[in-house]
């Protein structure tokens, strides 16, 4: 198990505050409550930020699950921005208590990111989709693995996450389950898959999945 390099700032100023918060407190039991209540935050500051050693299922053609968490939706919408049609959206709703690191669910190169400012409803919310703060990565299937494919990932802030990190841009190669970023304390991220791609998905509402690990969709031949 490691640590994501993101949450580390955040690690260290949550322990200087916190203890810093024990040290305030007067001798005997106040103490001692608060530095057992310190630890509980500490230690769930440095669980949310933990970034476990995943493999990934399936082959090359297998698109893996970019986050931890639970499958809340899988429809079918239209994406003119980079897929340019219909396509199935699979959303993953992630609590707190998940692994909030994202990783590529295929191996190829990003050619299409866009940020979009938004509200921070909670993620069960239908319009966090639309109003949410959004960070969206189009993605070019490498061609010895499905040549012509374009899949969407999409990070979406929640009611308590107030940032969303993301490493690669236009240009970047992905790798299938590296990791491109995360967003921090509770949200939602989805795979698009162009309908006109064929492919089979392999998970259905309410399954829990793991970032890099279960396999979503697959490219059929």
């Amino acid at each position: 198990m490691t640590i994501a390099r993101w949450g580390i700032p955040t690690i260290l100023v949550s322990a200087l505050v916190l203890g810093w918060s024990v040290w305030l407190m007067p001798d005997g039991w106040p103490r001692w409550v608060a530095l057992a209540v310190a630890a509980a935050l500490w230690l769930f500051t440095l669980a949310f930020f933990r970034n476990p050693r995943r493999t990934p299922q399936g082959g090359e053609r297998s698109l893996i699950a970019p986050a931890d968490g639970l499958v809340w939706d899988i429809t079918e919408v239209d994406e003119p921005d980079f897929i340019g049609g219909r396509a199935i959206r699979i959303g993953i709703f992630l609590s707190v208590f998940d692994v909030h690191v994202n990783r590529s669910p295929v191996k190829g190169t990003v050619a299409f990111a866009r940020y979009r400012p938004g509200r921070f409803l909670d993620v069960r919310h239908p319009d966090c989709i639309h109003e949410n703060e959004a960070n969206t990565l189009g993605i070019e299937v490498d061609a010895a693995v499905a040549p012509g494919v374009r899949l969407l990932v999409r990070q979406l802030s929640g009611l308590i996450a107030r940032r969303i990190v993301c490493t690669h841009g236009v240009g970047s190669r992905l790798e299938r389950c590296e990791l491109y970023g995360m967003i921090r304390f509770g949200s939602r991220t989805e795979l698009w898959i162009p309908v006109a791609a064929r492919h089979q998905v392999k998970v259905k509402v309410g399954q829990r999945v793991r970032c890099g690990e279960t396999e979503l969709a697959e490219l059929l031949p």
